[in-house]
C-alpha cells in the first residue's frame, strides 16, 4: 500500500475527457478516453483500492509499475498512474482499437482464419512476449481476450492484474491462477512452474486461432484438468500446413 500512497493524486477526469465505457469488473471500470492535450485516444483503468485487500490494491499497483518497464511495439504501452481522492486508482494505457484476438474469433462465425493472418498475428505475440520472459516476467493469464488488435493489425498483449516477476532466472511461482482451457499441466497439477507455462498458453492460442475452439475443453474443471493433463486434444485441420 505504500506504493499507492506515494503515487499523484488528481480528479478522476483531470486531463482526460471520457467518451465511454469499454467495460467493467467487480473491482472497476474501463474507459476509452481523450487525453486534453493532444487528443490522442488511451484506456483509462479506474479500479476501486476500497474494495480490495491490501495485497491485491499493491498487486494492482505493481501491475502499472511492470507496464512502465515493458516498452515494446507489441505490448499495451503504459502512460500514467495516479491516484483520486476517492480512494480510485486510475492506470493509463495504450488504446487497442481493433478488439481482441477472442471477440475477432467470434467474428469469424465458424470461417477459418488464413494461415498467413494467423502467422503474422502469432509471430507478433512472440516477439511481445519475448520481452516479457527476457525481463523476469510471468504473464500467467495469456487468452484472446487479453490480446488486443489496433486497427492496422498491430497485436499488444494486456492485462498484467497477476503478472509474476521472478526474483531470478530460476525462480519458480506456485500461486494457481489463469484461465483454465489455457493452464499448463504444472500449474494445474500445483507444481512450480516458469515461463514455460506462458509458453503453453500461447500454443493453446495457436491451436484456438487455427480450430477457433480451445484444444482441451470438458463440461467440468475438474474433467477439463484432465484432458490437459494428458495432452488429449484433436488434431488440426489438413489446411493447414
Amino acid at each position: 500500500m505504500n506504493d499507492f500512497k506515494q503515487l499523484k493524486e488528481r480528479q478522476e477526469f483531470e486531463n482526460y475527457a471520457k467518451v465511454k465505457l469499454l467495460g467493467e469488473g467487480s473491482f472497476g471500470k474501463a474507459y476509452l478516453v481523450k487525453r486534453a492535450s493532444d487528443g490522442l485516444l488511451c484506456c483509462m483503468k479506474m479500479i476501486d483500492i476500497h474494495k480490495m485487500s491490501a495485497k491485491e490494491s499493491a498487486e494492482v499497483v505493481q501491475e502499472s509499475k511492470l507496464l512502465e518497464v515493458l516498452a515494446h511495439p507489441n505490448i499495451v504501452q503504459f502512460i500514467e498512474v495516479y491516484k483520486t481522492k476517492k480512494g480510485k486508482l486510475c492506470i493509463i494505457m495504450d488504446y487497442a482499437d481493433g478488439g481482441d484476438l477472442g471477440g475477432k474469433q467470434k467474428e469469424q462465425r465458424g470461417k477459418p482464419f488464413a494461415e498467413a493472418q494467423i502467422l503474422d498475428w502469432f509471430t507478433q505475440l512472440c516477439l511481445g512476449m519475448k520481452h516479457i520472459h527476457d525481463r523476469k516476467i510471468i504473464h500467467r493469464d495469456l487468452k484472446g481476450a487479453n490480446v488486443f488488435l489496433t486497427s492496422k493489425g498491430i497485436v499488444k498483449i494486456g492485462d498484467f492484474g497477476i503478472a509474476k516477476v521472478l526474483a531470478a532466472t530460476m525462480a519458480k511461482a506456485r500461486t494457481v491462477v489463469g484461465t483454465p482451457y489455457y493452464l499448463a499441466p504444472e500449474v494445474i497439477q500445483s507444481q512450480p512452474y516458469t515461463i514455460s507455462a506462458d509458453v503453453w498458453s500461447m500454443g493453446v492460442m495457436l491451436y484456438e486461432l487455427c480450430a477457433l475452439k480451445p484444444p482441451f475443453d470438458a463440461p467440468s474443471i475438474h474433467m477439463l484438468s484432465m484432458k490437459i493433463v494428458r495432452g488429449a486434444y484433436s488434431p488440426l485441420s489438413s489446411n493447414f500446413s
